[in-house]
């Protein structure tokens, strides 16, 4: 992060636009594509880390699968709680840091979604990497999706170095303005939010990463295959909008 924390971000005008986008049929196909490459057994264990307001391990777990989900925002873990109750399903949610996790050979499977890895610095996405191979057990398999770098470049360099994304809802406004560092590698973006009346600034950076360089990384702390996909779990290509990364340890 480079300006705001990430609590300024990640809050409750997050959650207000994010479901224009992050819609229950697109929460759905997403969880089932995450069965699916995987390969997830009946009744394995999952770790969602961060797992957000769970509308992924809310599925999983109404899917068979016993869940655990973490998280540093209590907000977001209370609306997961929320949500598990009135659907009937359990799942552990914990307040933590990906950088730390509390957990030694467990999982079966480690879910980080939704561009939730890249907030630091390379030593400590690197961590993040690491702590995940570390909750695994033998055999189980790490994913990571995220922002495809090679895409944000061409949208950045198609508009003359800055890219300008907006969200409407009922009025309300969420203007992003993304640039690339060419020699940090990362997404610097100034978000401005205009929502009854309060208008607010927020600035922060992703690393983005090539899939060879998050492959190295990954074989780095110990995963021993590591596979590359686009969204969908399409073939990853230049033009892929979102890249998905598994592997195994």
């Amino acid at each position: 992060m480079t300006t705001s924390s990430w609590d300024e971000v990640f809050e409750e005008d997050y959650l207000y636009f994010s479901e224009t986008l992050l819609t229950p049929d697109r929460n759905d196909r997403e969880a089932a594509l995450l069965v699916r490459l995987l390969g997830l057994p009946a009744q394995a264990e999952v770790l969602d880390a961060p797992c957000g307001h769970g509308r992924i391990a809310n599925r999983l777990a109404r899917m068979g699968y016993r869940v655990t989900g973490l998280d540093k925002s209590r907000p977001f873990l209370e609306r997961a709680r929320r949500e598990a109750e009135e659907w009937g399903v359990q799942v552990d949610y914990v307040e933590g840091d990906v950088r730390r996790l509390p957990w030694t050979e467990r999982f079966d499977a480690v879910i980080n979604w939704f561009t939730s890895f890249g907030y630091f610095d390379d030593e400590e996405n690197r961590l993040v990497l690491r702590e995940a191979h570390r909750a695994l057990r033998p055999g189980g398999r790490l994913v990571v999706e995220m922002i495809a770098r090679d895409r944000v470049v061409q949208q950045v360099a198609a508009n003359g170095g800055e890219w300008v994304g907006v969200v409407e809802r009922d009025g309300n406004l969420l203007v992003d303005r993304t640039r690339f560092d060419v020699l940090t590698s990362r997404v610097e973006t100034e978000r401005l939010l205009h929502r009854e009346g309060r208008v607010r600034r927020v600035r922060y950076s992703v690393r983005a990463y090539t899939f060879p360089e998050l492959r190295d990384e990954l074989i780095r702390v110990g995963f021993r295959e590591v596979h590359g996909f686009g969204e969908d779990g399409s073939p990853l290509t230049v033009c892929s909008r979102r890249m998905i990364v598994v592997a195994e340890k």
